[in-house]
């Protein structure tokens, strides 16, 4: 997997959800996970994970 969620760091904040629906939602406790890793292009899925507040979020674009 190119994409990992730390959820015990995720607070919910959605911008990554908002940047990349097509790769990221919350799930039902209001906390990011992937729903297709390849769902929207590395440049936007980039601009998501760099959105988050609390860098929860690594993107391995090499994998």
């Amino acid at each position: 997997m190119r994409i990992k969620i730390d959820k015990d760091l995720c607070i919910g904040d959605g911008s990554c959800a908002s940047i990349a629906p097509k790769t990221f939602r919350l799930d039902l406790e209001g906390k990011a996970i992937v729903i297709d890793e390849y769902g929207d292009d590395d440049e936007t899925i980039k601009m998501a994970v760099e959105s988050c507040p609390v860098q929860a979020i690594i993107f391995d674009e090499d994998k």
